[in-house]
């Protein structure tokens, strides 16, 4: 069943509801500034990419399903491989990510899932973000959602979490923001 996102994304042009999120998490954060060099984790099916070229980014994404129809530096492999930091430079402003695991239905599987996903995405973060680069990634709340926004506040000066109201309401995703200054 589609939602009044969903429906309103496709009326809009964009790929999924996911835009109306980013578009929500920039607007209260201003993650992301015009001409960034971004670095989109989990790009599939390309809402977010399109929003960013909309900011007019400089955009690479990654993700393991094609996304078709945008122009960007589209990088087709798993988040988990190594060979992805021999197609990427380590100047980015920003990285995003949107990853999710492939649900199971049981709950603490797919958030332990989801957590390992984040701490992939923040590692990746550390090579290729430039200094005082901005971090966005999603996660599935879960009793280890504390300790993970602590590691990322040892890098970042500024963390918050937040759940964009476009989120459905049953949904544990959520939003860990990061700004300010990141350290290597």
């Amino acid at each position: 069943m589609r939602d009044k996102h969903t429906l309103r994304a496709l009326r809009e042009g964009y790929k999924g509801r996911a835009v109306y999120k980013i578009q929500e998490i920039d607007k209260k954060f201003g993650v992301i500034k015009k001409g960034n060099k971004v670095l989109d984790l989990g790009c599939y099916p390309g809402s977010w990419i399109q929003y960013l070229l909309k900011r007019e980014c400089n955009v690479a994404g990654i993700d393991i399903k094609d996304v078709k129809g945008l122009k960007f530096k589209f990088i087709k492999k798993d988040v988990y491989d190594e060979k992805i930091f021999e197609k990427l430079d380590d100047d980015f402003d920003v990285v995003v990510s949107d990853l999710a695991p492939n649900t199971t239905g049981i709950r603490h599987l797919d958030q332990e899932r989801s957590l390992d996903l984040c701490y992939r995405a923040l590692e990746i973060a550390s090579r290729v973000l430039k200094p005082k680069g901005n971090f966005l990634v999603k996660m599935f709340n879960n009793d280890k959602m504390k300790k993970f926004v602590g590691d990322v506040g040892k890098k970042f000066g500024y963390v918050y979490v937040f759940k964009p109201k476009v989120s459905k309401k049953r949904s544990k995703e959520i939003y860990i923001i990061a700004k300010l200054k990141f350290q290597s």
